[in-house]
């Protein structure tokens, strides 16, 4: 009777482990849920050599002659970011920071840049960095900190290419996902 007892506590024990397990791993498939979201649009307009003004963006180190893919040009930036599609709508911030194309056989970049706020709704900073994989519909940079509302924040910034005019001017979609809100 002691043994049968014995074998039953060790099944019971088994059952709990086994089920505790179950839990333990349908809890790491769980998406948590953003703490903030912010979707915006980045406008970049490449100095051609004629329109000062208007740009917001130039090149800092020309291509090399590596590739027909604008391989090792480094491009600096002090971009408009809107709530909108709208080149000429209220910027919210400013994207400031550099991109360069790393690819020798295609188009790809490699964006650090930060987003600068300073509006009655944001203020403070987020700094996303990663791959910029332009054959693909949506790429997904790493948001590695920030300052003021978005201090030391951690997430996700998708982007989308919303509307490309060849090398002078195009528009990203970013949909901001922070997952560390402090």
């Amino acid at each position: 009777m002691r043994e049968l007892a014995e074998k039953s506590c060790f099944i019971f024990f088994l059952i709990l482990l086994s089920f505790q397990s179950v839990l333990a791993s349908q809890k790491s498939f769980r998406q948590p849920k953003p703490c903030k979201h912010l979707e915006l649009y980045y406008h970049d307009i490449l100095f051609d050599g004629t329109d000062a003004a208007n740009a917001t963006s130039a090149k800092a180190a020309n291509q090399t002659a590596l590739g027909n893919f604008k391989f090792g040009m480094l491009v600096v930036f002090d971009d408009p970011v809107t709530k909108d599609n709208h080149l000429l709508s209220p910027p919210v911030g400013r994207a400031q920071g550099f991109y360069f194309y790393n690819k020798k056989n295609d188009y790809n970049a490699w964006f650090a840049f930060t987003l600068v706020f300073n509006s009655t709704e944001n203020k403070g900073t987020i700094n996303i960095m990663g791959a910029d994989l332009m054959a693909e519909e949506s790429r997904d940079l790493s948001v590695v900190g920030g300052t003021g509302d978005f201090f030391m924040t951690r997430g996700i910034a998708t982007i989308k290419t919303d509307i490309f005019q060849g090398a002078k001017y195009f528009r990203l979609k970013m949909d901001i996902k922070l997952y560390e809100c402090y």
